[in-house]
């Protein structure tokens, strides 16, 4: 299900890590006061715990939030970026690429360019 997210038009995810005790009310904060975003947004907010076994997802489906989670099993772990806490807008192939077990920082990964096309 968290890898169906078809309807969301942005995807943050939260470096660092966060507190997987923390449910609706202190996800939205973290949101809301840390980041300056808007819970009721049409996006969905990954969540990151200090094991990157789990993640929590976030999201207001137009008539209340929604929140899921996934853990892995076995010795499998997110690569989930842990250098600074910001609220960082994946593509949609970043958000395969960490659902697959892969950073969402790919070194050979062709990236799309700023340019316009002139045709």
């Amino acid at each position: 299900m968290l890898d169906d997210i078809s309807g969301v038009s942005k995807i943050f995810l939260i470096t660092g890590r966060t507190d997987m005790r923390k449910s609706f009310d202190g996800l939205m904060a973290i949101i809301r006061n840390i980041y300056q975003l808007d819970p009721y947004a049409n996006a969905v907010y990954l969540f990151c715990g200090r094991d990157s076994r789990k993640i929590k997802a976030l999201y207001f489906d137009k008539t209340g939030f929604v929140l899921m989670q996934k853990r892995l099993d076995g010795i499998g772990r997110f690569q989930w970026p842990r250098n600074a806490s910001e609220a960082r807008l994946l593509s949609r192939q970043e958000f395969r690429w960490l659902m697959e077990g892969l950073s969402i920082d790919q070194p050979k990964a062709i990236r799309v360019s700023g340019r316009k096309k002139d045709f």
